[in-house]
Parts: C-alpha cells; sequence; structure tokens
C-alpha cells in the first residue's frame, strides 16, 4: 500500500521512509504543499501523512483541497497540540492527529488502525442495508452514505456520518464513549476515546446549524450520549 509523506524537515521523512517501508509499506515524501497536491490528484495512495508546518502553504490548506476531491485518509503532524488544532483538523477531515516528537513505532500502528478503519467504512458504504427515516427530521441513505436533516444533506466527515447513524438506529438509547468507540472507531485501543467527545463536538454544530440551534444529542455525565428521539 502507498503512502505519502508530506514534511519539509528531512530528518522526520527519512525516519518516517525507513519505518514504513520496514512494514511493508511503499512510501514516497515531498516537502512543499504543492507538490503533495500534484501527488495526490493522480491517485493511488491509500493514506497521506501530512505536516501542519509547510513552507509554502498551511497543512489544513493542502487538507482542505484534498478532501474536495478524495477521501483519502489524511494522518497530521504537528508540533503543537493544542485542543483546537486538533478540533480544526478533525473538521476539515482528518483521520488522525499526531504530536512531534513520536515514536515511528506508534505512528506505523496508526497507520494501520486507519487503514483497517477505512476498510471498515469502505464496508459501510456499500449498499447492503435500505435507507430509513427517523420522523420527519432525519433521513438515512445508506448507500449514499449520508444524512439529511430537514430535507437537506448535511456536510459530514465520514466519522461524523458514522456516528450520527449510530445515534439515530436507536433513538433515546444512551451509548458510552466505548460503545462508540467500538461501533464507529474499530481498535479503540489505538485511538483515544476523547476523539468521541471531538467528534461530537463538531456533528452538534453542524446539527445546530441545521436545526435553527436545536441541539438533539444529549449528553449523559458518566454514561455517553444519546440522540433525541
Amino acid at each position: 500500500m502507498k503512502i505519502l509523506i508530506v514534511d519539509d524537515e528531512q530528518a522526520i521523512a527519512d525516519t518516517l521512509l525507513y519505518a514504513l517501508s520496514a512494514n511493508g509499506f511503499e512510501a514516497t515524501s515531498c516537502r512543499l504543499g504543492g507538490e503533495a497536491l500534484a501527488l495526490a490528484a493522480d491517485g493511488g495512495f491509500a493514506l497521506v501523512i501530512l505536516d501542519v508546518g509547510l513552507p509554502d502553504m498551511s497543512g489544513f490548506d493542502v487538507c482542505r483541497e484534498i478532501r474536495r476531491n478524495s477521501d483519502v485518509p489524511i494522518l497530521f503532524l504537528t508540533a503543537r497540540a493544542e485542543e483546537v488544532d486538533r478540533i480544526v483538523g478533525l473538521e476539515l477531515g482528518a483521520d488522525d492527529y499526531v504530536s512531534k516528537p513520536f515514536s515511528p513505532r506508534e505512528l506505523v500502528s496508526r497507520v494501520r488502525a486507519i487503514l483497517r478503519r477505512a476498510r471498515k467504512i469502505h464496508e459501510a458504504e456499500s449498499p447492503a442495508n435500505a435507507p430509513f427515516s427517523l420522523n420527519s427530521t432525519f433521513q438515512v441513505d445508506r448507500e449514499g452514505f449520508r444524512v439529511a436533516c430537514k430535507g437537506l444533506w448535511l456536510n459530514l466527515t465520514r466519522y461524523e456520518t458514522l456516528l450520527l447513524i449510530c445515534l439515530l438506529e436507536h433513538p433515546g438509547r444512551v451509548y458510552s464513549r466505548a460503545m462508540l468507540m467500538d461501533k464507529v472507531w474499530t481498535d479503540a485501543e489505538e485511538t483515544e476515546e476523547r476523539t468521541v467527545d471531538t467528534h461530537i463536538k463538531t456533528l452538534r454544530a453542524k446539527l445546530r446549524a441545521a436545526l435553527a440551534g436545536q441541539d438533539p444529542i444529549t449528553t449523559h455525565r458518566g454514561l455517553g450520549y444519546s440522540i433525541d428521539p
């Protein structure tokens, strides 16, 4: 499987190239966001490892441009660890976020976990299940892997879509973070449960915008989340 590394620090790029190659991946690296966009446009990559701080443009901008035409999994690398950066990256459609310095072994493990989740999502996108509606508010199109709210399709990331569908399948049911991790993120041991809270936060913002400020998701302190039936 081909991995694209986008990082202007040669030492880090070389470390990743070696670690990925040693674990059976075919890795390619570049230094600039513009180069990354050109390479990504050609397709063929199973995952992109993207540094936030690039010389010519922000890694966030690179991610935004890639997401216009591609659903390839993206793992962000950054020297910053603020929550706002993680949220921005997830809102743009990133699949995971690793702060420098990092362990090459851990990063390879994250890459494998993301690729397994991507395969799981691809299976979920297959038209195996029929669409269903929840009252007049939500409509789920499983074949198209999308959710409508009040008749308008929501602009959601893959994990936001899976998270919302999971909640809508059993409205009123309280899902713990661990349950959501098992259903939406298949490798809970390699992904923090904090990821659930971050995605709930971004999902809530999009639902409020579609529902004139109403929030259908309920937080049950110490238990988890549910959606208003």
